[in-house]
């Protein structure tokens, strides 16, 4: 898969592409990351790649002729082309699988007060990250390579991303290393069962909580299985099923 990503400041990404996952990807050759400087495109003689807003307004837009440029210089027939925008839909996990599926992307981030309007004909679709306003788009587009390239095959143990939050509509249960007993703090026990189907059940039943708790929005569109309302109708109560795999596991516990 090829990530390209057109920005006025290439030095931003010099940390994000030289550690964990993503320098292990571009070295096994899962990826390959372009950063496009849009500088190098001015054809404007003092070399500048913005200008005050036509009709008055605070600071400064991204003037079309440079980005348009580059765009056509850097697309190729799989390029799928991509503008970091307020206006654009939400990214989630689910778009992030969409996403990994592409030959070519290319980012496009925005900056100072925005991008002029004509440049949204050359682009195939606006994402947004959240509800907020950022400097600009290289710390959007940062997190969406991020997001996608740790789905590419052979990025990370599929186990780990078939186990995450959101993947199956639901926040992640929770997580313990040893030791067994920190400060007081003890790992429940049922996770030294060794029963890999009761641990199964007590972590769904976990997720299932904790979203309800924490992220009643997910929660509320996730479709319970009959399964999952006996766990939720069990509370914080342990039930057969929990008791004897706790109590079997019990000799287990340092």
């Amino acid at each position: 898969m090829k990530i390209k990503i057109l920005t006025l400041f290439p030095e931003m990404f010099d940390g994000f592409l030289t550690n964990s996952i993503i320098k292990r990807a571009i070295a096994k050759k899962i990826v390959k990351i372009q950063i496009i400087n849009i500088r190098d495109y001015t054809k404007d003689k003092y070399g500048r790649v913005d200008s005050a807003p036509v009709g008055g307004g605070a600071g400064l837009i991204m003037k079309c002729q440079p980005i348009i440029d580059v765009l056509k210089k850097n697309s190729t027939k799989n390029s799928t082309k991509i503008m970091l925008s307020p206006r654009g839909t939400q990214f989630s996990q689910s778009m992030a699988h969409v996403l990994s599926k592409e030959k070519e992307i290319i980012l496009l981030c925005g900056h100072y007060e925005g991008i002029d309007e004509r440049v949204n004909k050359y682009i195939d679709k606006q994402i947004s990250i959240g509800d907020y306003i950022l400097t600009g788009g290289e710390l959007g587009s940062m997190v969406i390579s991020d997001a996608i390239i740790r789905l590419l095959d052979g990025a990370i143990a599929n186990e780990s991303t078939e186990q995450e939050s959101y993947e199956n509509g639901l926040l992640e249960y929770p997580q313990y290393t040893e030791p067994y007993d920190f400060n007081g703090d003890k790992i429940p026990d049922i996770l030294y069962s060794g029963n890999h189907q009761a641990i199964a059940k007590w972590r769904q039943k976990q997720s299932l909580q904790i979203t309800k708790q924490n992220r009643p929005d997910l929660f509320n569109k996730y479709e319970l299985t009959k399964q999952d309302k006996k766990l939720l109708d069990e509370g914080n109560k342990k039930a057969s099923w929990e008791l004897a795999a706790i109590e079997k596991g019990k000799k287990f516990i340092k």
